[in-house]
């Protein structure tokens, strides 16, 4: 097997949840099973959350357009069991699907433990650390491509005021804050940043878009005219509340939000989305199965690598692009170090 060299850090935390899968219709033995495509295991809110889950999606999608694979996709419920995500995928693996793959971290442990029981089929997880001969861990500087946020909402901010919502307050999530407060930081110390996060340890962070409406509009209440969000599906809340105040910007996540057609009546106020190339590392990892060569080991995916980036669909943050550039450069060359945990307060 082709093994990646590049080694992640270990204690990378998600707030990728649970899986809800409904049986196969068939099943087979890994030796006797002929492999039907690929197994896919979202997080909740499914394929259609316009953010993390659309991203892994549309690796799949282009896999299946370029190569002729077929796919299995299912959605999470919220308040699964470590049992759960293991009986799931056992069960795509002995139906025949390589690669099976678990969207974030709340699989890594699963996905690690099944895929010892399958040494003949791929697995992939989101967010999360290899552990095992046959899994590929897919994880990215979310902290790099959020500071560039941080640095986008300062320039555009006219009240000197911005704030960052998180799902669920566990490390991954601390990532997209702690990039965001210190881009912030860096480029105007006299801008106050507002973070808050919807639930402190519930998964029900990223499927709640009530929730997030309501925390956007105290930020909006309270001054804050850009508010970055990273929730999942929660998010789609925050942008619609962020959409009916005029001159308040709302920045997207994972997927470019912009483009997301379930978003586009509210397009005119996302400023960018900070977006996680989950895409291209499944479609990398189903080309790798397809070829008979199949990734394992872990990579991680950078601001330097691309990664990471910002969206500049709608042209809205054309005008402060060379400064965001500047910045970019500074990360990528080392001169910046962005930190993965916030800042004490």
């Amino acid at each position: 097997m082709h093994r990646v060299s590049k080694i992640v850090a270990a204690g990378i935390a998600t707030a990728a949840l649970t899986l809800s899968l409904s049986a196969c219709g068939e099943s087979s033995t890994e030796s006797g099973g002929k492999d039907k495509g690929v197994g896919l295991a979202f997080d909740v809110g499914g394929r259609d959350d316009h953010s993390f889950n659309e991203a892994a999606a549309r690796g799949v999608d282009k896999a299946e357009k370029d190569f002729g694979v077929k796919s299995k996709m299912m959605t999470a419920k919220n308040g699964e069991t470590e049992a759960d995500r293991e009986q799931r995928l056992s069960s795509l693996a002995e139906a025949g699907y390589n690669p099976v793959i678990g969207v974030g971290f709340n699989y890594g442990k699963s996905v690690n433990k099944v895929a010892k029981q399958f040494p003949k089929t791929t697995f992939g997880v989101v967010d999360s650390a290899s552990q095992a001969k046959n899994v590929y861990g897919m994880v990215f500087a979310e902290n790099e491509a959020s500071y560039l946020a941080g640095v986008a909402a300062t320039l555009k901010s006219k009240t000197h005021k911005v704030g960052f919502i998180g799902g669920v307050n566990n490390a991954l999530i601390q990532k997209f804050q702690a990039g965001f407060e210190q881009g912030v930081k860096d480029t105007d110390p006299k801008t106050k940043v507002t973070s808050e996060y919807l639930y402190a340890n519930d998964d029900k962070g990223f499927n709640d878009p009530a929730a997030a409406k309501g925390k956007a509009k105290g930020m909006l209440d309270a001054g804050i005219d850009v508010i970055y969000t990273a929730a999942g599906q929660s998010g789609n809340g925050s942008i619609e509340t962020v959409a009916g105040k005029k001159g308040t910007w709302a920045i997207g996540v994972d997927s470019d939000q912009y483009l997301q057609p379930g978003l586009a009546q509210y397009k005119n106020s996302i400023l960018t989305s900070v977006m996680k190339n989950v895409d291209v590392a499944v479609y990398d990892l189903v080309k790798s199965v397809h070829d008979k060569k199949p990734l394992t080991g872990n990579k991680s995916y950078t601001l330097k690598d691309d990664g990471v980036r910002l969206s500049t669909s709608g042209g809205f943050i054309k005008d402060i692009q060379a400064k965001i550039d500047a910045a970019k450069k500074k990360i990528a060359s080392g001169q910046v170090k962005v930190s993965e945990t916030p800042a004490k307060q």
